[in-house]
C-alpha cells in the first residue's frame, strides 16, 4: 500500500485534486467503453412483414425471448409463445398485445429439461398447427454452482440447453418441411470458447462445475446446429445459429450473493439490453439477406468466424448419434 502511495502528491489538496481527476477519467473510460459497446452492437434494420408467418420461440416470457416475440408479433406473425412458466408467460402475452395491437399470440407449455413436456408439446403443435414457418431455440438457463439433474437423469443444464431442442427439432421436423421455406434459429454464445464437448461426458453429472456446463451446452448447440444444417441441405429448411452479445438477462439470476453483487454492477453497466441482443435472432428469423443461407454462425446481424475444434464435423456427427440415444428417439419418431 506503501508503494501504491508513494508516487502521489504529498500536499492534501494537490492530492485530493489529484485523486479525483483520476477517478474522473476512469469513470469517464468506462462510460466511453459502455457508449462503444451500445452503439456499435448490431441492429436488426430489416422491414420484412410477416404477415401469414407462424414463428415458435421457446422461453418467449422472458429476456431477449420476449423482445424477438415482440418484435417478430409486431411485423404481423403469429407468435407461438413455449414457455414453462405459464403465469410469466400469459403477462407477457397480453403486454404484447398491447404494444403491437397483434392478438395472434399463443402461449403453450414447454419445459425444454423434461422429455414428456417436450413430446406433449411437440404432439399438440403437430396436432393444431399446419405449418411452421420459423422455430427459434431460444430459451437455455445457466446454473452457478450447484448441479442439478432432470426427471429423465440427465444434468439439467444439459438437458434444457441441447437435449431439449435435439428432441424437439426431430419431432417437429416433418411440419417444418412441409412449411418449406422456413427457418430454425439457435441462440448459442460466444462463450462455447471456453469449454470442450467430452464424448465420454455428454450427460456429466457430477463431473463439472455447474457454470462451465452452460459453455459446454452452447458448444453442443453449434455441433447441433452445424450437423443440423449439413442433414437439412436441399429441403429448403435453413439451420442458423448466434451468439446475441452478453446479456443483461434473467439467465444470470441463479448466481448466487455475495458474487450476484458484482455481477449485477457488470450486467447492467456493459452487457447489452435484452432489446440489443435480440437484434441478430430477429434479423436470422426475418431478413430476406439470408433466405438461402444456412449452417453459419452470426454476431451483431453479420456472419461470424468459429473456432477450429468447432469446425469438427465427425464430432459434431459423433455427437449427434449419442444425442439421439439420450433423449430415447424411437423408429416411430420423424427421422433427420
Amino acid at each position: 500500500m506503501g508503494f501504491v502511495l508513494a508516487w502521489l502528491p504529498t500536499d492534501h489538496y494537490v492530492r485530493d485534486i489529484f485523486i479525483m481527476t483520476l477517478t474522473a477519467a476512469f469513470v469517464a473510460t468506462l462510460l466511453s467503453i459502455r457508449f462503444y459497446l451500445r452503439i456499435t452492437a448490431g441492429r436488426c434494420f430489416t422491414e420484412t412483414k410477416m404477415e401469414g408467418k407462424t414463428v415458435i420461440i421457446t422461453g418467449a416470457n422472458s429476456g431477449i425471448g420476449k423482445e424477438t416475440a415482440k418484435d417478430l408479433a409486431g411485423r404481423g406473425a403469429r407468435i407461438i409463445m413455449a414457455c414453462r412458466n405459464l403465469e410469466t408467460a400469459n403477462a407477457v402475452k397480453d403486454e404484447i398485445i398491447k404494444e403491437t395491437n397483434n392478438s395472434k399470440i399463443l402461449v403453450k407449455k414447454l419445459d425444454l429439461g423434461s422429455q414428456k413436456s417436450v413430446r406433449e408439446f411437440a404432439a399438440d403443435i403437430v396436432k393444431t398447427e399446419p405449418k411452421i414457418d420459423v422455430l427459434i431455440h431460444n430459451a437455455g438457463m445457466a446454473l452457478a454452482f450447484r448441479g442439478q439433474t432432470s426427471e429423465d437423469g440427465i444434468e439439467l443444464t444439459m438437458a434444457t440447453n441441447h437435449y431439449g431442442p435435439f428432441l424437439l427439432t426431430h419431432l417437429l421436423i416433418d411440419v417444418l418441411k412441409k412449411s418449406a421455406p422456413a427457418r430454425i434459429v439457435i441462440v448459442a454464445s460466444e462463450l462455447y470458447r471456453l469449454a470442450s464437448v467430452n464424448l465420454n461426458k455428454l450427460n456429466p453429472i457430477g463431473t463439472f462445475p455447474a457454470a462451465y456446463l452452460y459453455y459446454v451446452s452452447k458448444f453442443a448447440n453449434i455441433y447441433f446446429a452445424r450437423e443440423l444444417a449439413r442433414r437439412m441441405e436441399g429441403t429448403n429448411v435453413t439451420v442458423n445459429y448466434l451468439h446475441p452479445g452478453m446479456i443483461d438477462s434473467g439467465i444470470w439470476r441463479n448466481v448466487p450473493f455475495p458474487l450476484n453483487l458484482p455481477m449485477m454492477a457488470i450486467t447492467k453497466g456493459f452487457f447489452k439490453t435484452t432489446k440489443a441482443g435480440a437484434q441478430t435472432t430477429i434479423y436470422l428469423a426475418t431478413s430476406d439477406e439470408v433466405a438461402n443461407v444456412s449452417g453459419k454462425y452470426f454476431m451483431d446481424c453479420k456472419e461470424a468466424t468459429l473456432n477450429a475444434a468447432a469446425m469438427d464435423m465427425e464430432k459434431a456427427r459423433q455427437i449427434w448419434e449419442e444425442s439421439v440415444k439420450i433423449v430415447k428417439l424411437t423408429p416411430q419418431d420423424p427421422k433427420i
